[in-house]
């Protein structure tokens, strides 16, 4: 049964999205079956995996609203094992038409449900919003991801979200963990991202990844052309950092299963 990972941080600005698009095309190109699930009315995952938001038969405002599943809401990509659930300016009704429907935040996660069993990685974009939106991208995740750029505000921004996950945690009853503090638009030649860097790992320890995601230009290209990173220069050191954050993430995966079964 494919594992569903929320991507949230509700600041702006951090690699969010690049971090949804390059980290779901890395597990694809380790022959994983992965789906990207585009939860922010923005639309970025969307064309920036390739697909027009112009001619979308469904879209996740379909799936949230009921009109359709997620199964018939999902096209394929280019990139082969990687598949989306589109979005497109839509979406954002949808923190209104869902105010009065009941369980409305368990929307997402019970359309995913009937087709996880078919994915490796399930990845949810999720709105930098503390709206209906990014709440059932967060119900509907077995843990998070928090990108977060080394900047001067970035500790601000985290305390927020963990108070966030801590509500969503006691309300729903749900263990949402942290699968992950992702470090982005890295540049070590400075003193204030090795000095954030430094305050984010001793403040989450072993919950901050190893890999970081370097200031990249190719990484910034990319999605002009509707292509994540791997594609458009595979050779570049932002695509050698998601293909690293995959198989970091892929490894913890297998290193914690391995450890229930012993235990």
């Amino acid at each position: 049964m494919g594992k569903i990972i929320a991507i949230t941080n509700q600041k702006g600005g951090v690699g969010k999205t690049t971090t949804a698009i390059n980290l779901a095309a890395s597990m694809a190109l380790g022959e994983l079956k992965v789906l990207l699930v585009d939860g922010d009315p923005q639309g970025n995952s969307t064309s920036g995996v390739g697909v027009s938001k112009d001619a979308l038969a469904h879209s996740c405002y379909d799936v949230l609203t009921g009109s359709c599943t997620a199964s018939e809401a999902t096209v394929a990509t280019d990139f082969d094992g990687l598949f989306l659930i589109p979005a497109d300016k839509n979406l954002v009704a949808a923190n209104i038409d869902l105010v009065d429907v009941p369980e409305r935040e368990f929307r997402l996660r019970d359309a995913l449900h009937a087709v996880r069993s078919q994915y490796d990685y399930i990845l949810i974009d999720c709105p930098p919003a503390l709206d209906l939106l990014n709440l059932n991208g967060l119900v509907a995740a077995d843990s998070i991801i928090v990108p977060i750029q080394c900047e001067f505000f970035a500790l601000e921004g985290v305390s927020q979200l963990i108070d966030t996950v801590q509500r969503i945690r006691e309300a729903f009853q749900h263990e949402l963990p942290i699968e992950g503090v992702l470090l982005t638009m890295y540049d070590d030649r400075t003193n204030l991202t090795r000095q954030v860097a430094s305050d984010l790992r001793e403040f989450f320890g072993k919950q901050v990844f190893e890999t970081v995601i370097p200031r990249s230009i190719r990484l910034a290209e990319a999605p002009s052309f509707g292509k994540p990173v791997i594609s458009y220069d595979v050779r570049s050191k932002g695509a050698e950092s998601y293909i690293k954050l995959a198989k970091e993430i892929i490894a913890n995966e297998q290193a914690a299963r391995s450890a229930t079964s012993i235990g």
